[in-house]
């Protein structure tokens, strides 16, 4: 059995000196059955690793509530038929631009800001999480490494685990990591354990431990990079654990470019310094299902929100359809003077959708037909509860509420709204609040008040993180709360059953006027007489969310910059198929285009 070891200035396999070439690719983030073309888009670049973190959120909904642990596990399978290592980061926080940086709803709302510390209700959350999925994958795949693609003999094609995640970009609890380490020690992890943080000498501080390989993340600037971990570190070999080729977008800002040629440049002096590269990403996916995070704006991350975009393309070299850009082949060229081997050619892309479809939507229940038949029982209370509160990790609620009368007309503000209301008055829209601008002018009373509130992603980095969602003040009338709130979720989850959405009292949209309805879930039938990859068009539609066969795209927003969904093939099915679209503000064409 091959052993993978941490050695004074290399890594060292069956005591080889040993370089990882790996790159990121999140199997969340990427249809199942378009794993094994990635990992061999990743093979034919040049890389001989790949490396993945672990969403905790997505797998354990609520406390004890396991939901397909068994993913990981089937993804290190299909790493380990494509010939590569792995390296797994299984959080409890991952960052990653995902939902709350991974953690679940139900925890950070009673735990707060002492998440990510030592504290005793929060570790045994984490405890719980990391014997479940550690019960799953360390008998198979977190042992000591087989060498990639030699079938299923004992070994598993896990090279390192992280312990936690650039916790000194967060944190100075070092007993916190030391216990993290401890416990995944005691799970049976006998490969090494990693940390990773920026090259600053607070993180590196903050973040790293003895006798745990520490890391460094930058996108350029290797030489300054490394020097910084070697004043922390003065032995041990030389990694950039994140090596950031591209970048993330946001909703109502450009999408990041990275230059082909600089990308390439700074991937060149990482070796030359003959260190160890996780490209981050090789290839970045998409955020279906909600799961996009977001980020608070300023150098203190204290600022105002910045949602995250559904395509987590991230300018990567392999693109979110899994295509070949300037920057794969660029990168590929660099990597090529480091392998010992002559690297394979790239495969085929999947097919794509033989001709473009016009998927005609002809029915139509409104928002509150939809909460009739899919939300939860009405929930009554003094103030507004939060989503945590509700138990919502993604979706909207409906705050109902009075303006008593007789009185006279005043601002109706909506103190720390978290994020995007659509507010109407005795049943008329009066307006779209988002955090900066929380105040309808003019409300009479006597008066019925109805907020429609959707979160648009939890913080996932910063001193914000673990911040509620929905109301998280109150609703005030001149300056006076309005008490007696009642609120009732429609959470996301229901929308993705499609046995529930049977339940949904559908009209026909034929029988509307030539204006159409506005908010609310569209349905509309296909047909394909043959699978593969295709965009979805949505001309006119405002923000939602679209679903093909009970599958989440993710999130759309015209806004921009992002104008359309990637429809992985793998979610289409030869004959009819269904399409969803929840849309919670203004509805746009009777229709929506697959190219």
């Amino acid at each position: 059995m091959p052993e993978f070891v941490v050695g004074a200035e290399h890594f060292e396999l069956d005591g080889r000196p040993v370089r990882l070439l790996s790159g990121a690719l999140h199997y969340f983030r990427v249809a199942e059955g378009h794993w094994g073309h990635r990992l061999a888009m990743l093979r034919a670049m040049g890389l001989n690793c790949v490396e993945t973190y672990v969403p905790w959120n997505l797998h354990e909904p609520s406390p004890g509530r396991f939901e397909d642990v068994e993913a990981l596990g089937r993804f290190l399978d299909a790493v380990r038929e494509a010939g590569l290592w792995a390296i797994v980061r299984p959080g409890p926080y991952i960052c990653a631009e995902w939902e709350n940086g991974g953690l679940p709803h139900w925890l950070t709302g009673p735990v707060g800001r002492r998440v990510r510390t030592a504290d005793a209700e929060y570790l045994a959350a984490v405890e719980g999480w990391f014997e479940r999925l550690m019960a799953e994958v360390v008998p198979r795949q977190i042992t000591a490494p087989a060498t990639p693609g030699s079938g299923s003999g004992n070994g598993g094609p896990v090279l390192m685990v992280q312990v936690e995640n650039e916790y000194g970009s967060y944190g100075s609890d070092r007993g916190y990591l030391r216990r993290l380490a401890r416990r995944l020690r005691q799970l049976g992890v006998s490969v090494p354990l990693f940390t990773s943080d920026g090259p600053e000498d607070h993180m590196l501080t903050g973040g790293s431990l003895p006798g745990v390989l520490a890391t460094v993340n930058f996108g350029s600037g290797a030489r300054d990079a490394f020097a910084a971990l070697r004043r922390h570190r003065p032995s041990g070999p030389l990694m950039c654990m994140e090596f950031w080729c591209g970048w993330f977008g946001h909703w109502g800002a450009e999408s990041p470019v990275r230059d082909a040629a600089d990308a390439a440049a700074a991937l060149r002096e990482i070796l030359e310094c003959g260190a160890s590269v996780n490209i981050y990403m090789a290839h970045g996916g998409t955020n279906t299902c909600g799961w996009a995070g977001a980020n608070r704006a300023g150098e203190d991350h204290l600022g105002a929100l910045r949602p995250v975009v559904t395509s987590y393309d991230y300018d990567a070299p392999v693109d979110e359809r899994g295509r070949t850009t300037e920057k794969f082949w660029r990168f590929r060229e660099v990597l090529a003077e480091y392998a010992d081997r002559p690297l394979p050619d790239v495969p085929p892309s999947p097919p794509v959708l033989a001709e473009p479809v016009r998927i005609a939507l002809t029915q139509w229940a409104p928002l509150s037909d939809v909460l009739g038949a899919l939300g939860d029982e009405e929930v009554v209370a003094p103030m507004p509860p939060t989503f945590e509160e509700l138990d919502v990790d993604r979706g909207v609620v409906r705050y109902r509420l009075d303006v008593p009368g007789p009185r006279g007309s005043y601002p109706l503000r909506v103190t720390g709204l978290r994020d995007r209301a659509v507010c109407s008055v005795d049943g008329e829209r009066r307006a779209v609040l988002d955090e900066t601008d929380a105040v309808v002018e003019g409300v009479t009373g006597p008066a019925a008040v109805e907020l429609w509130v959707e979160s648009l992603g939890r913080v996932g980095y910063g001193p914000r993180l673990a911040e509620p969602k929905g109301i998280t003040g109150g609703v005030l009338h001149e300056r006076q709360y309005l008490h007696g709130v009642r609120a009732r979720p429609l959470r996301l989850s229901a929308v993705e059953d499609r046995d529930a959405v049977a339940r949904v009292p559908f009209r026909d949209l034929a029988e509307e006027g030539p204006e159409g309805p506005g908010e609310g879930l569209y349905r509309g039938l296909f047909t394909v007489s043959a699978v593969g990859d295709a965009t979805l068009e949505l001309p006119g539609w405002t923000r939602g969310f679209v679903l093909v066969n009970g599958h989440c795209l993710g999130r759309y927003w015209s806004v921009g910059p992002q104008r359309t969904l990637y429809v992985p093939g793998p979610l289409l099915r030869a004959g009819e198929n269904t399409v969803l679209v929840l849309e919670l503000e203004g509805a746009g064409e009777r229709a929506v285009f697959l190219r």
